[in-house]
């Protein structure tokens, strides 16, 4: 402890041994009372900004870090200046796409979930064994990147009406990649109970001495493993509480897995209680409804019947009709959702690039549609935090083939953008 610090301590207790001798502070020496009450402040002040400092990394440049898996977190938050000049509110993009590996928000649950098995000894680097996800593109990404960092292999399962380029991307990467027709959850092709079942017989084939299989098969499961909200709660989170430093009012995510709102949710309401939490759900999405009246339902699906396909919407990564175990951690920490239509999404996906230079994927047009009506619903002067999960380039031949080319000298304006309707 220095000298300075000793003093603040000495003089605190000092003000404090007085008021306590006299007793009637509040009567007879109010000015003093005062004093202690702005010097408590000030000490709890000072412990939250050490806190603060000590959860930020990036006051100099990058230390060196270890291996490829060393580049995730700690992801910058900028002020998307278009929206916060119209809206009046700061509204404040987390860079999820400048992540090391996969360059997405999944790094982080891709991370934590191999990490995770490999302290509980489920998985070994190599040794031949392999990770197996059912996934709309990103977690794949990510998990086929960091297995081969980690000495692993993966095996990708995903809906075949994502966009090619994930699928390309991952071959590229080494992993097997099963483009699997799109199937409720409910039915064994799923791509999600596809993938559990491969793990399950590759363990089994070999465990039974096979020669021409070697290694265990591991089932990520982003949906369930609670790894995943976890993540965010260790990671996203205490980031983005450091970058604001603690002063934030609403914090606005989609959810696929429901990872990323759970576990920033779960770290940031208990330190900002009156923070809003606010969902962004595409059209075709049950969890809009789950929210806002306790069931889960679409106009296209009542409770209970699964036979559609799973989300009736061209935004990828986020959206669902059942409440997975991520989403259930966190559920009631959500305090309202936005639905946000294809129209909309595209129409904000343009925006961004007109106006900010900004080139993003469909979920994080979503989330900055939800972050404007949310802005316009608090009033002007707060300051919203949302998530831009990863950049428009895997999103090429899907969502912004339907959003199209922004053109040249254009003068959109938000109110348009608010107001597109499907066609």
């Amino acid at each position: 402890m220095n000298d300075n610090s000793r003093l603040y301590l000495g003089s605190t207790a000092f003000v404090a041994g007085i008021l306590l001798t006299l007793g009637f502070k509040d009567l007879l020496y109010p000015a003093l009372a005062q004093l202690l009450r702005e010097s408590q402040s000030q000490d709890a002040e000072s412990r939250r900004r050490r806190e603060a400092d000590a959860l930020v990394a990036r006051a100099g440049p990058p230390a060196i870090v270890d291996g490829i898996e060393g580049c995730i977190g700690n992801t910058p938050l900028f002020r998307i200046k278009s929206l916060s000049d119209e809206t009046g509110c700061e509204i404040l993009g987390k860079a999820e796409f400048l992540n090391g590996a996969g360059q997405s928000s999944k790094d982080r649950v891709a991370l934590s979930m191999i990490q995770i098995a490999e302290e509980h000894g489920i998985l070994n680097p190599h040794s031949g064994d392999t990770v197996y996800e059912g996934t709309s593109g990103s977690t794949g990404i990510s998990l086929a990147t960091l297995a081969r960092a980690k000495g692993y292999l993966a095996h990708i399962c995903m809906p075949s009406d994502q966009a090619i380029e994930k699928s390309d991307l991952l071959l590229k990467l080494g992993a097997i990649v099963d483009r699997v027709p799109p199937a409720p959850i409910v039915e064994k092709e799923n791509f999600v109970n596809r993938a559990r079942a491969l793990a399950q017989a590759h363990t089994s084939a070999s465990s039974s001495g096979s020669d021409q299989v070697r290694g265990r098969g591991f089932f990520a499961d982003q949906f369930e493993n609670e790894s995943n909200w976890c993540a965010h709660y260790n990671g996203s989170g205490p980031e983005i509480y450091a970058q604001c430093d603690g002063k934030l009012d609403a914090f606005v995510a989609g959810a696929g897995t429901g990872g990323t709102i759970s576990g920033v949710a779960l770290y940031l309401k208990p330190k900002i209680p009156n923070l809003s939490v606010v969902l962004a759900d595409p059209q075709g999405s049950g969890l809009y409804n789950r929210v806002r009246y306790g069931v889960m339902f679409d106009l296209k699906e009542r409770e209970g019947t699964r036979r559609r396909r799973q989300v009736d919407t061209i935004v990828e990564g986020i959206g669902i009709n059942r409440v997975t175990a991520n989403f259930e951690v966190g559920k009631e920490l959500v305090d309202d959702a936005v639905r946000v239509t294809d129209a909309q999404a595209m129409a904000m996906a343009r925006w961004l690039v007109e106006k900010d230079g900004m080139f993003l994927g469909s979920s994080s047009a979503v989330n900055c549609f939800a972050a404007v009506k949310t802005a316009m619903k608090l009033g002007p002067g707060h300051r919203i935090v949302t998530v831009l999960s990863d950049s428009g380039s895997r999103h090429l031949s899907r969502f912004w083939a339907k959003a199209g080319d922004v053109g040249g000298a254009t003068d959109t304006k938000l109110e348009d953008v608010l107001n597109v309707k499907n066609e």
